[in-house]
């Protein structure tokens, strides 16, 4: 795990922790669609403790990384893989030294229909439904998770027709929801509040783990709300949201 961080960025978190902070500030974060419900639960913890904002921007990983290397206004980015956080501090758009990984995901097959998801994933084997979704593979790691999976279980040519791919977890997601697919592949945190439906937890032996890892942008490097907030990450509080929603830790 990478704990780099710039001196001025320590000091700046004793400052803006600091109930005499001179002034509120905010920050722009781009942020992974999986993280939705937690980082916005997080944000709110943060803002009670600092009085210091932070506005988010959802998408997909690769999409969200796009941007960045695009001038987008954002001070960090929460990537649901490692790679681009990485890929960001070698490209130069992010402050070498301070990524980290805030989580652990995990990948789960959801129906809202109950009964239709058994707890050995042998729905697959079987076919017997109409579509499936994923996250689009090729910017969302959870939809690689996912192919991954399905090619493990040696059934991905077989699902291949039946596959309707979002473009980041989230519309995956309200896809199955919605009863557009009738089962699909989601991040664990997206149904581990809702106990409806049926699931099936995907062993990680079935897919590469997805580490999540948070970068410092260098647009973020002279906003102190921005290294403030990545090192709240690590405190108690967000450290309890994660597990509510059950992101594992390294």
């Amino acid at each position: 795990m990478k704990r780099s961080w710039l001196s001025a960025a320590v000091l700046a978190v004793g400052l803006l922790l600091s109930p005499h902070a001179a002034r509120a500030g905010q920050a722009l974060i781009a942020v992974a669609a999986n993280f939705t419900a937690p980082v916005q639960e997080i944000g709110k913890a943060f803002t009670a403790k600092t009085g210091h904002t932070v506005e988010f921007s959802f998408g997909a990983t690769g999409k969200l990384y796009t941007q960045i290397t695009q001038g987008a206004p954002f001070d960090a980015f929460f990537a649901a893989d490692d790679k681009r956080p990485l890929k960001a501090e070698q490209e130069g758009y992010g402050v070498p030294g301070s990524s980290f990984t805030y989580a652990v995901g995990k990948l789960v097959l959801w129906s809202k229909t109950p009964g239709l998801v058994d707890a050995k994933g042998e729905v697959l084997k079987k076919g017997a439904f109409a579509k499936i979704a994923i996250a689009n593979p090729k910017t969302a790691p959870y939809g690689a998770a996912a192919v991954e999976t399905m090619t493990k279980l040696g059934v991905f040519d077989a699902l291949k027709p039946k596959v309707v791919e979002g473009n980041n977890i989230s519309q995956t997601h309200q896809f199955v929801a919605s009863g557009a697919a009738e089962l699909g592949f989601v991040a664990f945190s997206q149904v581990a509040l809702d106990p409806t439906g049926s699931r099936w937890p995907v062993p990680q032996e079935f897919y590469t783990p997805i580490h999540q890892d948070v970068v410092l942008l260098k647009k973020g490097a002279a906003n102190p709300v921005a290294s403030t907030f990545l090192d709240f990450m690590k405190s108690p509080e967000a450290l309890a949201v994660l597990k509510k929603y059950g992101y594992g830790a390294l």
